[in-house]
């Protein structure tokens, strides 16, 4: 669909020189509780430091997901939440960009649609396989940057797992869901903090399974009569 290519974008080796050594300092103590604590602090300092730098773009995003709680009616709190903690502490991927911009804009909204897409009813999941095609498209126009790679493939894995577990009845659905992108994201998570420092997802050479499940999900659910399951309430 309009996924990122790693390879163009720019590359902010400040803050991947700071991801592999709290990674490697986090190996070296064996994982144990104390080198986690440090982890976390040594994370939340440099989120400090990064908001500091970026004022606009971290007022953009706090807005955005003001937008998305009321959007969302009380439900999912939790959800939105933890996205923007996720966005929050990667502000020095945006590197010198003054503003998160359009395109992260509309990933994180789609990361957030299992919370504030109800009123799109079966057209959820053409919405949302639009919205990626649109921030991919705007992304390449404008400049990519890091940011924008991870925020639209975790959104991509946020909100398609999500459709195919709580809104799709096939196990099968499901299952194929989990793998095409739960599944690489925990592996490239656990494989960094394994390894001591920042893996990344391979590039494929054939087109992805996530772009074809992508568009089964979108048909299916376009399609379904059946009551939909309960998503994110907290």
């Amino acid at each position: 669909m309009g996924v990122l290519d790693r390879a163009a974008c720019p590359v902010e080796a400040d803050s991947r020189a700071f991801t592999d050594a709290a990674l490697a300092e986090l190996r070296a103590g064996g994982w144990s509780p104390a080198g986690w604590a440090r982890f976390v602090a040594g994370v939340a300092v440099r989120s400090g430091e990064q908001v500091v730098a970026h004022p606009r773009p971290a007022a953009e995003l706090s807005l955005l997901h003001g937008v998305f709680l009321v959007a969302a009616r009380r439900r999912g709190r939790w959800w939105i939440t933890m996205s923007w903690l996720m966005a929050i502490t990667h502000l020095g991927l945006l590197g010198r960009r003054r503003s998160i911009g359009w395109p992260n804009a509309i990933s994180l909204t789609r990361a957030n649609l299992a919370v504030t897409g109800e009123p799109l009813g079966r057209w959820l999941g053409v919405v949302a396989a639009a919205s990626d095609k649109l921030d991919g498209t705007l992304a390449r126009r404008q400049g990519p940057t890091m940011f924008g790679f991870y925020a639209d493939s975790l959104a991509d894995a946020a909100f398609w797992t999500w459709l195919g577990a709580r809104r799709d009845p096939s196990r099968l659905v499901l299952a194929a869901s989990v793998a095409a992108w739960a599944a690489p994201v925990a592996a490239m998570v656990a494989a960094s903090i394994t390894k001591g420092e920042l893996v990344e997802s391979p590039r494929p050479a054939l087109p992805r399974p996530a772009a074809a499940m992508q568009v089964v999900l979108a048909v299916r659910h376009l399609r379904t009569r059946c009551p939909a399951r309960a998503g994110p309430t907290r």
